[in-house]
């Protein structure tokens, strides 16, 4: 896993949801809708992502 990433895209509006949903997605540097971020492969961001799986999705 060293050195590999993954592509994170806000499909969704995290508007109406809960508090903790909106820091995750904020937490991934994620502000616009259809925007795309590069992050390491790390269990730290997988776990980010499959916490809010409704708003993410995972671009290959």
């Amino acid at each position: 896993m060293a050195g590999t990433t993954i592509k994170i895209k806000l499909v969704a509006s995290p508007i109406g949801a809960p508090q903790k949903h909106k820091l995750i997605v904020r937490g991934l540097g994620l502000r616009k809708m259809n925007q795309v971020v590069e992050k390491p492969d790390t269990p730290g961001f997988r776990g980010m992502v499959r916490k809010v799986p409704h708003l993410l999705q995972v671009v290959e």
